[in-house]
């Protein structure tokens, strides 16, 4: 188990802006705990677990026959999979950790899934890890989730750069720290030439907001005479949702971890017709054998979009 990040220091092999040695923040590492001080004095412990982890560990309970080079072959594969990560807390609970300690969990698992996302030819991941929703839950749980997007987004910049994968963050960034903006734009411009793998990762989303935006955007353009009103159809809608960042703007594939039978908010424009998958496993072990699980599934659904076959 993966020490906790109130020790966590966003380096890694590049230079970041922020005054590292300086730098302090205050959240509390439970429900329960008073308020501690994050001080980031043990980041190479965490960044070389995190990272020996992901090239060494060896899950006896994902080692699988097969691979999904192979099950690609059965059948259709998704050009575009959307996964709502959930299920952190309760795998927290029921291992008798922090909250924080399950953040941290499920952060690495994202790490840790980065490269068996692409592995079968898939272009598109999306991970919906925070709703504009959430911003309602306790106020040190908030925060340390501020401090583990920004962890995410150093992290993503080497290993997008090993793997060639673009990186998109979606969603409104008004309210989210200034480190954090600076963290997204730093690994969004440097790897916004890849082609071929693009990771976008919804933050302060709303599916509702975003139509809303959408229709905005719209309107303003009718308003000003740059389209007509009969020119609006559902091509024009989509390429004013935030997804137009990406080749596969609908996802074929959602996956819901941890057994809740929803998709709360997140694409509901682009998921007219994406088929749902909602096993049970909580986030921090779904690996690449529910990976698979959830692919196979994928490709035995007959797809008609309200044809008769």
């Amino acid at each position: 188990m993966v020490s906790t990040l109130y020790s966590l220091y966003f380096s890694c092999s590049y230079s970041h802006p922020l005054s590292l040695q300086s730098r302090r923040l205050s959240v509390p590492l439970s429900m329960k705990s008073p308020c501690v001080p994050l001080y980031f004095k043990n980041t190479h412990r965490f960044i070389k677990s995190a990272i020996y982890d992901q090239y060494h560990e060896k899950d006896e309970r994902n080692e699988i026959s097969g691979t999904l080079g192979e099950k690609e072959n059965q059948g259709t594969m998704p050009k575009h999979v959307a996964i709502i990560l959930d299920g952190n807390r309760r795998w927290a609970k029921q291992n008798g950790l922090t909250i924080s300690e399950g953040q941290e969990a499920g952060c690495r698992r994202a790490l840790d899934m980065t490269e068996e996302f692409f592995t079968a030819g898939i272009n598109t991941v999306s991970l919906f890890a925070f709703s504009t929703e959430n911003w309602r839950r306790p106020q040190d749980e908030v925060d340390y989730w501020m401090v583990i997007f920004e962890f995410f987004a150093k992290m993503m910049i080497p290993q997008a750069h090993r793997q060639k994968i673009k990186v998109t963050v979606i969603g409104k960034r008004e309210n989210i720290p200034a480190s954090l903006r600076d963290a997204i734009l730093e690994v969004e411009e440097a790897t916004k030439s890849y082609e071929g793998k693009h990771l976008i990762m919804a933050l302060d989303y709303s599916g509702r907001l975003d139509i809303l935006q959408a229709c905005k955007s719209l309107a303003e353009k009718a308003k000003n005479g740059l389209i007509r009103l009969e020119d609006i159809n559902e091509k024009l809608m989509e390429n004013e949702l935030m997804t137009k960042c990406s080749e596969f703007p609908i996802p074929d594939l959602l996956i819901r971890t941890g057994g809740e039978q929803r998709i709360s908010n997140f694409f509901l424009w682009q998921s007219a017709y994406t088929e749902l998958y909602f096993p049970t496993v909580l986030w921090p072990e779904f690996g690449k054998a529910e990976y698979l699980e959830a692919l196979t599934w994928y490709q035995q659904r007959e797809r008609r979009f309200g044809l008769r076959v």
